[in-house]
C-alpha cells in the first residue's frame, strides 16, 4: 500500500465520532495522600498524551451503567500496523519516519474497550499530576481486566519507572513486548533500564533492536555508539 494512502487509512482507522471527541473527561478523582512532592526520573518515553474519556464508562467498585454496543476494532488493524512498521524500517530520514511513528503509537492505543479508554485517560492525568499511586490504581486496573492490551503494560512500567521500581517495570516491559514484539517504546524503556542498572550488553542489543523498528528513534544512535564503545572497545 502507498505510504500516503495507508497514512489514510490509519487515520480512518482511529478516527472517533464527533460526539466523543466533544465529551470532556470526567474529573479526576481526589489525589492519594503521600503522593505529593514525588522527584520523578527523566521519562524513558515521550510524554505519554491524554485519551479522549468516551461516554458510558464504568470503574471498578462502581455499578456499570447500560451501554449500547460498540463496533469493535477493526480486524485488519494487525495487517495495517505491520505495513505502518514497514514503512518506519525504510524511511528515509526522521522527517519521514515521524508521522508514521506518530500513526503506529496511535494504534498502540486503541483498546476496543470504552472502560479502558476511561481508565488509561485517568491513569494519564494522575502522571502529569504526579500522582502516581493513583495512577497505578488505574493502570492495575487495565492489566487485569485487558490483559492482551499492551500499552496497558507499557503504561505501568512507566509509573514503576518514575517510582525508581526498576524491577517491576522491566517485568511489564517485557509483558508489553511478548504481546506487541515491536513496541518500540517499550523496548526503549526497557534498554534504559538495563543501561542504568549495569548491563551494557543486553543494552547495546536492545537498543540495535530499537534501529531495526524505527531507525530514526531518538537517541537511539547515540546509545549503540556509546554502548559499543564500552562493551565491544570499538566504535561501529
Amino acid at each position: 500500500m502507498p505510504r500516503l494512502a495507508l497514512l489514510v487509512a490509519t487515520a480512518g482507522l482511529l478516527a472517533v465520532p464527533g460526539a466523543l471527541l466533544a465529551q470532556e473527561a470526567p474529573p479526576a478523582p481526589a489525589p492519594l495522600e503521600g503522593t505529593e512532592g514525588l522527584k520523578p526520573l527523566p521519562a524513558p518515553h515521550n510524554n505519554l498524551p491524554p485519551i479522549p474519556a468516551p461516554p458510558g464508562a464504568t470503574f471498578p467498585g462502581v455499578k456499570p451503567k447500560q451501554e449500547s454496543a460498540k463496533p469493535p476494532v477493526p480486524q485488519d488493524r494487525d495487517s495495517l500496523l505491520a505495513e505502518l512498521y514497514t514503512h518506519l524500517a525504510q524511511s528515509r530520514d526522521a522527517a519521514d519516519a515521524a508521522p508514521v511513528a506518530e500513526a503506529i503509537e496511535g494504534m498502540w492505543l486503541q483498546s476496543g474497550s470504552d472502560t479502558i479508554g476511561v481508565l488509561m485517560a485517568r491513569s494519564a492525568k494522575a502522571i502529569t499530576d504526579q500522582k502516581n499511586d493513583l495512577a497505578l490504581e488505574f493502570l492495575d486496573a487495565v492489566v487485569e481486566l485487558a490483559p492482551d492490551y499492551a500499552e496497558g503494560w507499557n503504561r505501568r512500567a512507566y509509573v514503576y519507572f518514575l517510582q525508581n521500581n526498576y524491577e517491576s517495570a522491566a517485568g511489564d516491559l517485557r509483558r508489553a513486548l511478548a504481546l506487541e514484539p515491536n513496541h518500540f517504546k517499550a523496548l526503549e524503556g526497557l534498554a534504559r533500564i538495563l543501561r542504568e542498572t549495569g548491563q551494557k550488553k543486553a543494552a547495546l542489543q536492545a537498543y540495535k533492536q530499537i534501529l531495526k523498528i524505527n531507525p530514526y528513534q531518538e537517541g537511539a544512535k547515540e546509545a549503540v555508539d556509546e554502548l559499543s564503545v564500552e562493551v565491544e572497545g570499538q566504535g561501529i
